[in-house]
């Protein structure tokens, strides 16, 4: 029994043992009491991500300094097993892969608004084989979440495209349509639209200059208005005037909402000068008995 104390072996899986509890509960008291102090949500996290990796980082090289004589019969027997884990593990060698492609290669970060494998949604963690999302969309209109956490295989980023809300220019354009009756006051319909879409899209304009010109220097890219315009189209029902504007990526549905609201208002206003056009039934008389 002395000598099953005293090899080496039950030596060095002593040190390993007592090594790598001493390691994590050094990083599990410093994420504790001092990396959860951390009042910003994106440092806390990066935080608690940089103490874990050092964790790991740590964990490895007691391994390596422990059993450096061993290294190279383990190289023979792992050189070995490659092939067949290569092959077994397909799916988890390519989602670790993704990872570092996401890491190194910018896809996107914690944060982000983006669109994996068909799920949109806010980043909430990047894992080594998964990213968590937090859902939007889906049986909720808008760009609100509908409190489902999704997590995708980081495998995706080499199969399908990756949809990046906010990354380098985190605005959107978007547009809405407004239909009114043949008759209307056109000219008027278009300045009111005009004026409203200035009056609240104007700031997210201003703001997104600087962006779009970042991005041009970055990328090949022209020059592209960003402030609001209105365009007027017609169709055998009503004409369509569209009021086209840039809006930040998260504020889409509320600034929606007040555009719509300022619209209403502003048209009923009118007094019939504009009215709102919807589908109608046009009947050319009484067939004669």
């Amino acid at each position: 029994m002395r000598r099953i104390f005293y090899s080496p072996a039950f030596i060095k899986i002593v040190t390993i043992f007592i090594g790598v509890a001493v390691i994590w509960l050094l990083i599990k008291t410093i994420q504790k009491y001092l990396i959860s102090k951390i009042k910003n949500n994106d440092s806390l996290y990066r935080s608690k991500k940089f103490s874990s990796f050092i964790g790991y980082f740590f964990t490895i090289v007691l391994f390596s300094v422990v059993f450096k004589n061993k290294l190279g019969e383990l190289s023979v027997a792992m050189g070995i097993a490659g092939a067949g884990i290569a092959f077994a593990l397909q799916e988890v060698i390519v989602s670790f892969a993704g990872w570092l492609a996401i890491l190194f290669g910018g896809f996107y970060k914690p944060g982000d608004r983006i669109q994996l494998g068909g799920i949109k949604g806010d980043v909430m963690d990047i894992g080594v084989l998964r990213t968590t999302i937090m859902e939007i969309g889906q049986w909720i209109e808008g760009d609100l979440y509908n409190g489902r956490i999704v997590f995708i295989s980081n495998s995706f980023v080499f199969k399908e495209p990756v949809f990046n809300y906010s990354r380098d220019f985190p605005f959107l354009w978007d547009e809405i349509k407004v239909p009114i009756q043949y008759g209307s006051d056109y000219a008027h319909a278009r300045q009111i639209l005009m004026d409203i879409g200035v009056e609240i899209a104007e700031e997210f304009s201003r703001e997104s200059q600087g962006n779009w010109q970042t991005l041009e220097r970055k990328y090949r890219l022209e020059d592209t208005p960003t402030e609001p315009m209105v365009s007027i189209a017609i169709n055998d029902k009503w004409v369509e005037l569209t009021l086209r504007y840039i809006v930040v990526y998260n504020k889409r549905r509320i600034t929606r909402s007040e555009l719509f609201s300022r619209i209403l208002k502003e048209f009923e206003a009118t007094h019939g000068e504009i009215k709102f056009a919807s589908a109608t039934f046009s009947f050319g008389g009484v067939l004669p008995v």
